[in-house]
């Protein structure tokens, strides 16, 4: 390896790469951590780089992941650049001393966007802050949609999965050169790259490729196959072609991108239908990973960090007025939501209790969320206390409407707060003092495994971030269902455990007094 203050160059096993000195730290992007999968290789797992001659040039961000471009509701909130080629399965590392000798603890990223959108290219994921602050950083591109996740008869499903195992992968064995640590790897991701997290740190083939896990505003899941199906049967339809991967790898790219927007715009994660997602495969995913991970089967060593915004649906229902539709339906959509978070009338007039001024759009919108993200989470954490760091993002976005919504906590995380792409979510004049905060807390669990806060415990603790100064919030919530008082608007005082404000604590109580009443007059579920 040599490197200058101009052009660091790092020798693979597959040939050297030249990045970038930028303000003080090196910064590799595009490199090939697999080869392209298109060709023979299209649906097909990840295959190694063919390697190469000389150096080749890592200044400018590779390729992404073909994908459709967001709908104009969510694209005024939401970047997501387009780098065209093949060469997809590519990764960028930021470094404060790309050389083998420093050992410096690594942090891997994967981007969300429900599976179908997004990349590394992304301004809000820059990395050179968690350089800054002493942290190899690696963000990831993988496949997505129906190259990464339609599931087909003739090739092994999860293609995307493999691509981020494929990484992680390149980066236990490659990262030393750059200054990294393999033995000190977090992995992390948001939204569809949590979900992506904790299916890897579940899985049996990546059991020691990962120190710690963060999981933001995404729990550990598999989604029933005949959901993914559904959505490929669909686009068969549409295409009139039979639904396996050999008559899909044989449609024009553009037009089966096309055709993947149009039989899923109406998926949502509230409002449920056909969509893709990780599926048990009986390989990688052997299992459902949030029941591996809680039987403590997998990863027992793998500290976690994890948690949500406190209005994680407003991203979800405020773009394109969904929150006025779902408003005017009224009992239907109540309706619909009690089928999405399987349970009966009793738990909608429990939430109704608990917030009586909410409109229907706010009373769906956080079943949803404690179905999909708190209850999970609270499961996970019970399995692993001592482990397991949980926090709760409060701030409300300065833009109308969207309060504290999913997404908005990317650019504290990663201090790039003062971004146009951040302002695009956030509004113009995010608090530093905020993105100081969070983002020192994830260095500081990257690095030694403690954010600053105590861990989960019989007391629950919840760190809420963003709500006026840092505080932590107890109890109590039912231990059989995972409910926590943040859920009600709760709020703790920290260092007290079991401390909230009473009125708070009775609803909460109420809430789950309501839904144990449902479990024995009807056997209804919340998980």
């Amino acid at each position: 390896m040599t490197a200058d203050r101009t052009d660091p160059v790092v020798r693979t096993p597959y040939g050297a790469v030249r990045g970038r000195y930028e303000h003080g730290t090196a910064v590799f992007r595009g490199i090939p951590y697999a080869a392209p999968p298109f060709g023979p290789l299209r649906f097909r797992p990840p295959e190694p780089p063919e390697p190469w001659d000389g150096v080749r040039d890592a200044g400018a961000f590779g390729p992404t992941a073909p994908k459709p471009p967001y709908s104009e509701a969510f694209a005024q909130y939401l970047s997501d650049p387009v780098v065209p080629g093949d060469d997809c399965l590519n990764l960028n590392v930021w470094t404060p001393e790309p050389g083998p000798a420093a050992r410096l603890p690594v942090l891997v990223w994967l981007h969300g966007g429900a599976l179908t959108r997004g990349s590394s290219a992304v301004p809000v994921y820059d990395g050179r802050a968690f350089a800054r602050d002493g942290v190899v950083f690696v963000s990831v591109n993988y496949r997505l949609g129906t190259e990464g996740y339609g599931l087909f008869p003739d090739t092994p499903a999860n293609p995307g999965l493999r691509d981020q195992l494929a990484a992680l992968r390149w980066v236990h064995t490659n990262i030393a050169a750059f200054g990294g640590d393999p033995e000190r790897v977090t992995l992390a991701g948001q939204s569809a790259g949590a979900i992506s997290t904790g299916a890897l740190i579940a899985a049996p083939q990546a059991q020691g490729l990962v120190r710690r896990a963060v999981l933001q505003s995404g729990a550990p899941e598999a989604v029933e196959r005949d959901k993914v199906r559904r959505m490929v049967r669909r686009m068969a339809n549409r295409l009139r072609i039979p639904a396996t991967a050999e008559a899909f790898a044989a449609v024009d790219r553009d037009l089966l991108l096309h055709t993947q927007a149009e039989a899923g715009r109406l998926s949502s994660p509230v409002l449920g239908g056909p969509s893709f997602g990780i599926v048990v495969d009986g390989d990688l995913v052997p299992r459902d990973p949030l029941q591996a991970l809680i039987d403590g089967e997998a990863a027992r060593d793998v500290d976690l960090l994890m948690g949500w915004t406190r209005d994680e649906y407003r991203l979800w229902l405020v773009p394109g007025g969904l929150v006025e539709r779902v408003d005017r339906l009224g009992s239907v959509a109540l309706a619909g939501a009690m089928a999405r978070c399987h349970c009966g009338h009793e738990v909608p007039r429990g939430y109704r209790d608990l917030h009586p001024d909410a409109s229907p759009a706010e009373l769906v919108g956080q079943m949803v969320t404690d179905h999909l993200l708190r209850i999970p989470m609270h499961r996970l954490a019970d399995a692993r206390p001592g482990s397991s760091y949980v926090y709760e993002f409060a701030w409300p976005s300065n833009l109308p409407r969207l309060g504290a919504c999913h997404a908005l906590e990317l650019g504290f995380v990663f201090d790039t707060g003062q971004t146009p792409e951040s302002a695009r979510l956030a509004g113009e004049g995010a608090p530093q003092e905020l993105a100081d905060t969070m983002h020192s807390a994830w260095v500081r669990f990257v690095t030694g495994g403690d954010p600053g806060w105590e861990p989960w415990d019989t007391a629950r603790p919840v760190r809420i971030l963003g709500d006026g100064e840092p505080y932590t919030a107890y109890g109590p919530r039912d231990p059989e269902l995972g409910l926590w008082p943040a859920t009600a608007g709760a709020a703790g005082t920290a260092g007290t455990p079991g401390a909230v404000d009473g009125a708070h604590a009775a609803r909460s109580a109420e809430l789950a007094a309501t839904v144990r009443r449902l479990r024995r007059s009807v056997g209804a579920r919340l998980h």
